[in-house]
């Protein structure tokens, strides 16, 4: 039975008899869940005894002029369902219970990683998802926490800080979840328009145009790489997108180097289009 956890102290209450013969996971997620939601808890499910679902619109990784207030809060649809597939506790604590002081006076600072992609246009980004995420992590004391790949920076964000904090977590990676036409499902996406979802896919299709041109080696240096990655960003802008960034990186998000040793790379953007960041991902071997 689903049961919603609302105190902090109350969850830590519950949890902690149940941990000498139970694993738990956590999948932190700020509500508007969606089908890639759920399934971060259906994975959790495969790796533990007990799956805690936290539903928090975390302030701090909010930067000035970002939509914090208009963000869409769901929690009896969310409810909902979390309950129908099984989830064991819903954890909703309040902002105050989260943040006794706001700003809070401890950081936790994401490191060069955060510095990059959305680092550029959102510098605050990740060192408020690095706290969020530390006092998730502090709070539930999971076995296991599930992340979902869409959001690549931020797994990787995690996993650094799992390693340099010395959490006990293992940190599991959820594909990403995509409507038929390929468009990677976010809460964000209920803020385009009818046309402008007509157009959406056109991200994940110009960086899985990207991906085939890699995996058939058309990228032999790193100036045919540039010239790839230009005309890629060329084309996702002539379909009505403004893009942020659109990179080609290592897997551990580190620059590439070299064509011929740096195989295993992964094409990482964030375009707007009308009112809707969008971000995607193709991991991709090279000349596979």
């Amino acid at each position: 039975m689903t049961r919603t956890i609302p105190s902090l102290a109350d969850l830590r209450t519950t949890l902690q008899p149940l941990r000498d013969e139970q694993t738990i996971a956590l999948v932190p997620t700020m509500g508007n869940l969606h089908a890639g939601h759920l399934a971060l808890v259906k994975l959790a499910q495969q790796h533990a005894d007990i799956v805690v679902v936290s539903i928090f619109v975390n302030p701090t990784q909010f930067g000035a002029n970002e939509d914090l207030d208009s963000y869409p809060r769901t929690l009896t649809a969310d409810t909902e369902k979390l309950t129908a597939i099984g989830a064991d506790y819903i954890f909703v604590p309040t902002v105050a219970d989260m943040y006794p002081v706001l700003p809070p006076a401890t950081q936790v600072l994401a490191g060069p990683i955060s510095q990059q992609l959305c680092g550029q246009t959102r510098p605050t980004h990740f060192d408020g998802v690095g706290l969020v995420v530390a006092k998730l992590f502090n709070i539930v004391q999971p076995n296991v926490a599930v992340f979902g790949k869409k959001d690549y920076q931020q797994l990787a964000i995690v996993r650094q800080l799992v390693q340099d904090l010395s959490y006990d977590i293992t940190i599991l990676a959820a594909p990403i979840v995509r409507a038929a036409d390929g468009l990677a499902l976010s809460s964000r996406n209920q803020y385009l328009s009818d046309t402008e979802r007509n157009i959406a896919p056109n991200l994940h299709q110009a960086v899985a145009s990207l991906a085939t041109e890699l995996e058939q080696g058309a990228a032999t240096s790193l100036a045919l790489l540039q010239q790839l990655i230009e005309a890629t960003i060329t084309s996702i802008n002539s379909s009505g997108f403004k893009v942020d960034y659109l990179a080609v990186l290592n897997q551990d998000l580190t620059a590439v180097a070299n064509m011929e040793t740096d195989k295993d790379l992964v094409i990482v953007t964030a375009a707007w289009l009308g009112k809707a960041r969008l971000l995607d991902n193709q991991e991709v071997k090279v000349g596979s």
